[in-house]
């Protein structure tokens, strides 16, 4: 080591070694700290590492249900909660990290290996769907949990305790969600006034809407609005209103229009500011492969409208395609549903005896597949027959869809000096002329009967309101058509006739059956007492396509 030199002449070297030895240990001094962070991160990775590994190797947690969080005496250490896990009933303890918790019954819970309870989860979200069919115990002041009687998808019945969370809102009639294992209900489904159902509220159909059953109107307001439109007046002769109405004819004809204007005429008659309940129950839909399901369906319907009636406001029931849920008792081929749903049906028909607000009407084809123990008087009490319309109807339900306010072509309108309500009248006279014309073009089947008598039907024999309706709207779509085209605007006469040329060759094809009186009766083209042995359409006739349907032991109609 070199001696220093403490001469003046060397004081400028001694400064200069001074600053390089300070500069040398600031650039140490930052390497260190650069290294120290370094250290420090790669420890904060190495312990960030080693958590991960750990948390990969911890066992899985269990999920549990807690069913009741019993009172905690002052000799517990811990506090511990009643949990239903892995299929059993047990008391766990909580850990210190999740006893501030909001754990309840009802909720879910965590399960550490050792079963201790590390985690809250909300209440779980799928469970069993039940309806609560009475409550067990009465409220508690103690905070004690209730128990229900439920019934769930097959009618089975059993007992589940309510959550505290549910346990003030319940009542009978309300669907939970439950946990059927631990027999803990948890959570409220929010329910429809009737399942699989449309239930329309003011239907807007009135008896001004109805065209061509005039005399079935008149019965049918005899029938139903008079006992309600004057209670006191049947009270005073002793006279019970009838239970149900029975409309059956051929398809099409306006059975389900005149259902629902009783109802919208019950309410204005009741006063109810137009407010009614129409349940449009569809025969099929209640069919049910379970065994009883269609028969609760039934029972679950008939609380409904006895509920609704309650504030006084009138409820129809009416049953669509009756025959095909209520056929006679012994009938069935494949299955004998009949013989339990029927007896069903009897039993509610009876528990309305005393209720002045429900009324049953029935919709049907075939109202000989009917039970016979349905039709009965003290049940559906009157019966009426909806026929097709003749020419005279037929003008009245043309004048409902060929209003005023369609747009008639110009040249119709110049033939009648520009008269629009005369030259609408005219298109119908013309083709309701046309339509019921009893002429050769207008053949449509020719019917043998058992005895050998032929007889011919022409289209005039198979018309309906909904074919007349759907006449008109094609006279319109053609006129909307020439429109876009640029073939001026409005209705014409040619339109109609061609929609009724176009319709009657769509319908030729509905006859062609296998079983020809199974057909006819439906199409409300049998007469009384009389065997369809043989179908020919004469509209094919005229083709060289031409082709006869014979009837057979047994088939399926189209």
């Amino acid at each position: 080591m070199e001696p220093i030199d403490t001469s003046t002449s060397s004081q400028p070297s001694l400064e200069r070694q001074l600053a390089r030895a300070r500069s040398d240990m600031r650039t140490l001094a930052q390497q260190n700290e650069r290294l120290a962070k370094t250290l420090n991160q790669a420890r904060a990775q190495m312990v960030d590492m080693k958590e991960r590994l750990d948390a990969l190797g911890q066992p899985p947690l269990t999920f549990g249900i807690v069913l009741e969080r019993p009172e905690r005496k002052p000799t517990d250490m811990v506090a511990s909660a009643d949990v239903f896990v892995q299929g059993r009933r047990m008391r766990l303890k909580i850990s210190a990290q999740t006893e501030d918790a909001d754990i309840h019954p009802g909720c879910e819970v965590m399960v550490n290996e050792t079963l201790v309870i590390v985690g809250v989860r909300p209440r779980p979200l799928a469970g069993d769907i039940v309806t609560v069919d009475d409550i067990l115990d009465p409220p508690s002041e103690d905070g004690l949990l209730r128990r229900a009687v439920v019934t769930g998808a097959v009618d089975t019945q059993q007992v589940v305790v309510l959550a505290p969370s549910i346990d003030a809102k319940v009542r009978a009639g309300d669907r939970l969600l439950i946990d059927k294992k631990a027999q803990l209900a948890f959570d409220m489904v929010p329910k429809v006034d009737v399942e699989d159902l449309v239930l329309e509220d003011v239907p807007d159909i009135d008896w001004n809407d109805i065209g061509g059953l005039s005399q079935q109107i008149e019965e049918i307001r005899d029938a139903v609005e008079l006992p309600f439109g004057h209670p006191e007046l049947f009270t005073e002769y002793d006279l019970k209103p009838p239970k149900g109405v029975l409309l059956y004819g051929p398809p099409g004809c306006g059975k389900t229009m005149i259902a629902k204007a009783v109802a919208n005429s019950l309410a204005h008659a009741r006063g109810q500011d137009g407010r009614s309940w129409f349940y449009n129950v569809k025969g099929p839909e209640l069919l049910n492969k379970y065994v009883g399901e269609s028969e609760r369906q039934i029972r679950h319907i008939f609380e409904r409208a006895r509920a609704k009636a309650g504030d006084g406001r009138p409820v129809i029931v009416f049953f669509d395609e009756m025959d095909s849920l209520f056929r006679t008792r012994g009938s069935g081929v494949s299955s004998d549903v009949e013989n339990t749903i029927v007896p069903q049906l009897l039993s509610e028909l009876d528990g309305v005896e005393d209720l002045s607000n429900v009324i049953i009407i029935g919709a049907s084809n075939r109202e000989d597949m009917i039970d016979p123990a349905i039709l009965r008087p003290g049940r559906l009490d009157v019966k009426i027959r909806v026929e097709r319309p003749d020419a005279e109807a037929a003008l009245e339900i043309f004048g409902h869809y060929l209003t005023p306010k369609v747009r008639l072509h110009a040249d119709d309108l110049r033939e009648f000096s520009g008269d629009a309500e005369a030259c609408r009248r005219a298109m119908i006279d013309r083709v309701v002329t046309t339509m019921y014309a009893p002429t050769p073009e207008n053949e449509f089947l020719e019917l043998t009967f058992t005895s050998g008598r032929v007889e011919v039907l022409h289209f005039r024999d198979l018309a309906s309101g909904a074919m007349i309706r759907n006449i008109v709207d094609r006279a319109k779509k053609r006129a909307v058509k020439e429109h876009i085209d640029g073939g001026g605007g409005g209705v014409r006469m040619e339109h109609l006739l061609g929609a009724l040329t176009a319709e009657f060759a769509e319908n030729e094809d509905l006859p062609n059956t296998t079983s020809p009186d199974d057909w006819a009766r439906i199409a409300g083209a049998l007469p009384k007492g009389e065997r369809i042995t043989q179908v020919r359409p004469l509209l094919r006739s005229k083709h060289p396509t031409a082709a006869e349907v014979s009837t057979a032991e047994t088939g399926q109609y189209l």
